[in-house]
């Protein structure tokens, strides 16, 4: 870089000097000017009669022409021909581009890589500093941090930007040499990059807008773990001896995070890797009132779609709202079709709509035609951290798509939480929903159970382009998608399959 600043700086110097004898003409020109002045001044005042009056009608003229060189002398130093100083050496005019590995996580850049850290440190005056120098001794760069202050210590949370050649364990002996203890270490990516206040009030909002979207948000708030809504009374009608306090409680060494279900029952959260943390806990209870406060709600969106045969039907959201028109659904369909869905007795199909139908299970699709008839239900059912899907239509309408597009819009759902995978549980005589998983052009895994074929498509490269779409829309280097934010099971106490 050196030789690109020098040559401007000789430039700026014979610009200057070329322009120095302009100065000088200028100049010699004024005191020629002046001498003339006074001379003829100085005749006019010793042979006129007006003499003290001239005498002063010069002293303003010649006020009037050192005003003048002053403004001219100026103008010329600010003209075009003045040249600013030369940069330092260092910078250059030029916008160059970092170079690769400056940023950015592992996916995007190979010289560095982005890193969770979570460690514990003792809670006194300069165990903070001497965690940072030593990651600073590694050249890691701390993007940001959190801490969680406990009764015998603070947890300390790092987002970090690494050297790739630098290796998990060797980061995580330097931390326990500066006084981390109960380090745990995880690859992290550029939606990390969002600070901690703004991820938690795009949770909350969601969770306002949407009561199913509360698993998912505890799920993004407090990474993988497992997510389990108990309700109160199984859909048979049992009640659940599991209870939680008022407050919440933590339970089995912090990894057990039991919350009052503003539904009835209880939601578990359990992370078995990783205690969870006082703050963590808190940030977690006041998402559960913020949804227990807005009570029930679903989004109210239609689309209205063309079969080929001509006939106009409406997709929609549905809840607890349907059960009636759901029930009515049943009575029209066969034994048959309710078996294939069910896998169970015919007659307690109606015993498990309440349950399906509950926003804090899983999310549900709803056909209806164009008289408001409803003829199709699609369940997305959070089951621990895999996801169901399950789909019933009435004879009288099925083999006309609807399944199809029904499970690709559950895919759908399926990938903006973050899921991994969907399965299906059905019979390998059930030809339609076999039918409609293959239509997916996603990778199917077949198993036999107990006489039952589940079905699993694996949703990564859908989750990719959507993970694509979303960080460009946030500014954001596509890298691979944020872990999923996963969900609770169908509950405790009923069919996880009804």
């Amino acid at each position: 870089m050196t030789e690109m600043t020098e040559p401007t700086v000789t430039s700026a110097k014979r610009t200057r000097h070329r322009h120095h004898w302009r100065r000088d003409l200028v100049e010699l020109a004024a005191l020629f000017t002046a001498v003339v002045v006074a001379d003829a001044v100085a005749k006019t005042i010793v042979h006129g009669p007006g003499g003290p009056y001239l005498l002063l009608v010069s002293a303003v003229v010649l006020v009037a022409t050192a005003a003048f060189h002053t403004w001219w002398a100026r103008r010329h130093d600010h003209g075009p021909g003045h040249v600013p100083p030369a940069l330092p050496k260092t910078e250059t005019r030029t916008g160059t581009a970092p170079a690769a590995g400056a940023g950015g996580d592992g996916d995007g850049e190979a010289g560095t890589v982005l890193w969770r850290v979570r460690t514990t440190v003792r809670d006194e005056p300069g165990s903070l500093a001497a965690l940072c120098g030593a990651l600073a001794g590694l050249r890691v760069d701390i993007l940001t941090l959190q801490t969680h202050p406990l009764a015998d210590g603070t947890v300390d949370e790092f987002l970090l930007r690494a050297p790739a050649a630098l290796q998990p364990a060797a980061l995580t002996r330097r931390i326990a040499a500066a006084g981390g203890t109960h380090t745990w270490i995880e690859r992290a990516d550029a939606h990390d990059l969002v600070d901690t206040p703004t991820r938690v009030l795009g949770l909350a909002t969601r969770t306002a807008l949407d009561a199913a979207e509360l698993p998912l948000a505890l799920r993004q708030l407090l990474g993988r773990c497992a997510i389990r809504s108990v309700p109160a009374v199984s859909p048979t009608g049992r009640r659940s001896d599991r209870t939680a306090p008022v407050e919440g409680a933590l339970e089995q060494g912090d990894t057990v995070m039991l919350l009052r279900d503003p539904y009835g029952g209880v939601l578990t959260v359990e992370r078995p890797y990783l205690p969870f943390t006082p703050s963590e806990f808190a940030r977690a209870r006041a998402l559960v009132e913020l949804d227990a406060r807005l009570g029930p709600r679903v989004p109210r969106g239609e689309d209205v779609l063309t079969l080929p045969e001509g006939d106009a039907i409406t997709v929609r959201r549905a809840d607890q709202d349907d059960v009636a028109a759901a029930r009515a659904m049943h009575d029209r369909c066969s034994d048959r079709t309710l078996a294939l869905r069910y896998h169970g007795p015919v007659a307690d199909a109606d015993l498990y709509l309440n349950h399906l139908l509950s926003p804090r299970f899983g999310r549900t699709l709803a056909v209806e035609t164009s008289s408001g008839r409803l003829i199709a239900l699609g369940h997305l059912l959070w089951d621990g951290d895999e996801t169901e899907v399950a789909l019933l239509v009435e004879d009288a309408w099925q083999r006309r798509g609807i399944g199809s597009e029904l499970l690709r819009r559950l895919t759908g759902l399926a990938v903006e939480a973050g899921c991994d995978s969907v399965y299906a549980v059905t019979q390998a005589s059930n030809t339609g929903m076999v039918a409609a998983m293959r239509a997916l052009r996603l990778p199917l895994d077949y198993q036999i159970e107990e006489g039952t074929l589940v079905i699993t498509a694996r949703l990564d490269a859908l989750r990719a382009e959507h993970g694509g779409r979303s960080a460009e829309r946030h500014g954001l280097p596509a890298g691979r998608p944020h872990p999923a934010p996963g969900a609770g099971p169908a509950g405790q106490g009923a069919p996880q399959h009804p």
